[in-house]
């Protein structure tokens, strides 16, 4: 983990940088909050030097000897400043509370666009993962800790703290420069216990993150419906619970290192103030005796002291307080910062939608991030418009990475991807998506309508007639037919009681429908029929050549039977094409495809009875 390999890491940022990279989003993202904020720091002071100077005022005015109309006419007056700075305040600190939120839904809707904007392959790595789980944190809320909205808001506590910080030292070296010093150096010893702390803090934050996202997966994967089935055939409910049990305890470990520190650094605070405190109200006790300061003075002094230790504490605390959350804003910077390993291209992919392209894989490899060797070694193809390939190989033979970089998703680590001429790293991405329409293996979905599924649009846009087409040319007229609601039906039954939850294979039809509807020109179909019953597979094969019509076609497919509907098929073995042809000439071949065909073909011949031999 990388808190044992090197827990002397730094902080992306450091606290002063955050709190200026957070006014500066404040200023161009809520202006208004930063405002509200800035413009309640002078009602803070001039509260916080009123509590001090009221106790003076009210003896005073007595010790002076001034008539009770004088003496209640300067109270009343101050009184009434006070209330109404007060009220001024508590307005400021509740318009700041909403307008924060906004801020901190700007910074989130700014991490998910950076996400979405990854490449996949960068996305697919676990240190990117790991960065964005502890980057999301800092939109997190939890005991009254927001980090991203923290440290601006502490940054003007800050300044606040200062501001009275310097007033009240102004009226208490009147006593003594040197108790100001005292006061003032005292909570160095509660600074750099707090460092402290919030350095181990730092360190442990990867080690924490990977027992974190354990632990909430053994928490979410006994609920989900879908995990139902295995957890009670296969008796997993007892290895949850003591896998839970083992993480819980180890994460109550954690805890507990954490509230031990944390007490610690409390505690030291606490020594430090009563000393501090103590030897300052010995030393207003000993000018009183002297006669040195009067009795309007020894309040005035008194509550000045009280109040400037507060002010003290406080700036240790904000600082302290801003720098713990300066943690999680450096997370969320540092992601944000995150380069593509590849620069984004430029290029529009307009002139190529309207018919099926040419491909060309020119010696391209492809390593995964860490390997020792490559996935896809030195392929070279081209792949004539309008042609239907069919991929096929042995698990692990590279079949979907392949696809992977057709589409996009991944960028080879050495050779080029063409289309019609031009390499694919000069589209932008956004770009070179819409040149196909894939069905992955693996499909979920969403709490939406059938219809927002299959348009990808939830404004209520999209063409319904061709929605529905594509659907029942998937394969789901009869299910659509059975729907009160039709396409307008919600796919979660849990949010909806008159949704439906569709099973493995009508997934599969959906995405596929989804596929046809965005009428790419390369359609790619990664074992589109892998969840089918043999009759809904078969209506998908008489299906094939009109659902791929004008299109360049990617077919994935263990059952060999299925690939005599393409017009060419690559056998991938060990991340290279180890034959190519058409199912006929490949089995005149008589190699690795052929007899991979052999071994399946029994499960298709009349006089198969299984069984041994006779």
């Amino acid at each position: 983990m990388e808190y044992e390999k090197n827990p002397n890491k730094k902080p992306y940022k450091s606290v002063l940088s955050n709190a200026w990279w957070s006014l500066r989003g404040m200023i161009h993202g809520t202006p208004l909050s930063l405002l509200v904020m800035v413009l309640e720091v002078p009602l803070a002071v001039f509260l916080a030097w009123g509590q001090v100077r009221l106790p003076a005022l009210v003896v005073g005015e007595v010790t002076r000897g001034e008539s009770l109309r004088h003496a209640a006419l300067a109270v009343g007056l101050f009184l009434l400043a006070m209330l109404t700075a007060t009220v001024l305040r508590d307005t400021c600190e509740t318009v700041i509370d909403v307008l924060l939120q906004f801020y901190r839904s700007l910074r989130s809707c700014e991490l998910d666009r950076k996400t979405m904007g990854f490449r996949y392959q960068t996305l697919e790595r676990k240190e990117t993962r790991d960065l964005g789980e502890r980057a999301g944190r800092s939109t997190w809320m939890w005991n009254g800790v927001q980090p991203l909205s923290d440290v601006p808001r502490r940054s003007l506590k800050l300044a606040e703290n200062l501001l009275c910080y310097a007033l009240l030292g102004t009226v208490l070296s009147g006593v003594s420069p040197w108790l100001v010093v005292l006061l003032t150096l005292a909570p160095a010893v509660n600074i750099l216990c707090a460092r402290a702390y919030r350095k181990w803090q730092y360190a442990a934050r990867p080690a924490r993150t990977d027992l974190s996202r354990r632990l909430r997966y053994v928490c979410a994967e006994p609920a989900d419906f879908a995990a139902w089935k295995d957890i009670r055939v296969y008796g997993m409910a007892g290895w949850f619970r003591a896998l839970y049990r083992d993480l819980l305890d180890r994460d109550l470990a954690w805890t507990g290192k954490d509230g031990t520190r944390e007490f610690l650094v409390k505690l030291a605070d606490l020594l430090v103030i009563l000393l501090r405190d103590g030897a300052a109200y010995a030393v207003l006790i000993t000018e009183a005796l002297r006669g040195q300061i009067t009795a309007e003075q020894f309040v005035l002094y008194f509550a000045a002291v009280s109040s400037f230790a507060d002010f003290v504490g406080g700036i240790v605390s904000e600082w302290n307080g801003m720098a713990n959350a300066s943690l999680f804003v450096s997370d969320f910077r540092e992601y944000l910062d995150l380069a593509e390993d590849v620069p984004e291209g430029t290029r529009s992919t307009g002139d190529f939608l309207d018919r099926a392209p040419e491909i060309v894989f020119d010696h391209v490899s492809f390593r995964y991030n860490s390997a020792q060797h490559d996935t896809i070694h030195d392929i070279s193809l081209t792949i004539a418009p309008g042609e239907k390939i069919a991929l096929v190989g042995l698990n692990g033979a590279g079949k979907t990475t392949l696809v992977k970089l057709l589409c996009g998703l991944y960028v080879p680590t050495g050779g080029e991807i063409r289309v019609n001429g031009v390499p694919m790293g000069d589209f932008r991405l956004e770009e070179a998506y819409k040149l196909f329409a894939p069905v992955f293996q693996d499909t979920g979905t969403g709490p939406f309508t059938i219809l927002e599924t299959v348009t990808g649009r939830t404004d209520g846009g999209g063409d319904r007639a061709r929605a529905e087409a594509c659907l029942r040319r998937a394969g789901l007229g009869d299910k659509l037919d059975s729907l009160p609601r039709g396409m307008d039906t919600n796919l979660d039954k849990q949010l909806d009681k008159d949704g439906t939850d569709l099973s493995g294979g009508e997934r599969q039809k959906l995405m596929l429908a989804r596929a046809l509807y965005k009428n790419a020109p390369v359609l790619v179909l990664d074992e589109p029929t892998a969840a089918l019953d043999p009759i809904a597979e078969n209506k998908i094969y008489l299906q094939y050549n009109a659902m791929t019509a004008g299109k360049t076609a990617l077919f994935i497919s263990h059952r060999l039977a299925s690939t005599r509907f393409c017009d060419r098929i690559l056998f991938l073995r060990d991340g290279e094409i180890a034959e190519i042809g058409t199912h006929e000439e490949l089995i005149a071949l008589g190699g690795a495809y052929s007899k991979l065909f052999e071994i399946q073909s029994c499960w298709y011949r009349d006089d198969y009875k299984g069984g041994g031999e006779e």
